[in-house]
């Protein structure tokens, strides 16, 4: 059994912002690989469900991103799984906006949720790291992280969900480098493995601190393509032009 984690914050005020894209990406597989109907359960919205054969649980913490580690912990000891069955996925501001990198272990970059899972579960699990950017200056991050995806995102945003979905059996099938090179490969990247060089941050984050509440703020992206990933983004950006 895998446990994938989309990280973000619940409530319609936060759907559009950059530190919800884990909760988008959670929603595209969930849309795409005919889950069950979000149940609540463990301080968490759930889905169950089988990726390439393999039974697979969605869950989307609802006690705000600082606190995701409560969920996902009471979760894991539920289904009585290891480190190795989970995958995190969740908004990094040092990779450029629509990069991706999946790694094991580590430290948590100043994100955290990432810090109250490593707290309650322990450290060794999957990390899908999707880039957001950086605003370049610190004091500028927490309005960054908690603003609302910009109309020009849907460039990237929307082939990224798209990749990840698509490629969702490659996470079950523990081939992380594949599919990250699938994903990059499908927004135009160059598809590097793993094991490489990630890129240089795009600033270096000092006393960076994403935090638990968020401006409330009307979404700013407005899509004007059709189809099931156009229609899940305009319930979270708009209407269509």
């Amino acid at each position: 059994m895998l446990l994938i984690a989309g990280l973000g914050n619940p409530g319609s005020q936060y759907a559009a912002n950059r530190h919800n894209i884990g909760f988008m990406a959670a929603d595209e597989i969930h849309r795409r690989h005919s889950f069950s109907p979000w149940t609540r359960k463990f301080q968490a919205l759930i889905a169950d469900g089988t990726i390439e054969g393999e039974k697979t649980i969605l869950i989307k913490p609802q006690t705000f991103m600082n606190l995701s580690g409560q969920a996902v912990g009471e979760a894991m000891r539920f289904y009585k799984l290891a480190l190795s069955d989970l995958v995190v996925i969740y908004d990094e501001l040092d990779l450029p906006s629509g990069k991706i990198r999946v790694k094991t272990g580590g430290g948590s970059g100043g994100h955290n949720g990432i810090k109250s899972i490593d707290a309650h579960c322990g450290k060794d699990y999957r990390r899908v790291r999707l880039g957001i950017g950086h605003p370049g200056v610190k004091e500028m991050v927490s309005n960054h992280v908690l603003g609302n995806f910009a109309k020009a995102d849907n460039d990237w945003l929307e082939p990224l969900l798209d990749a990840i979905a698509t490629n969702a059996a490659l996470l079950v099938r523990k081939d992380d480098a594949g599919f990250m090179n699938r994903v990059s490969l499908a927004l135009g990247n160059d598809g590097k493995t793993a094991g490489e060089p990630e890129e240089k941050p795009v600033a270096k984050p000092a006393g960076q601190s994403h935090i638990r509440q968020a401006r409330s703020q009307k979404p700013a992206v407005t899509i004007s393509k059709s189809g099931p990933m156009a229609d899940m983004l305009n319930k979270l950006f708009g209407k269509k032009e």
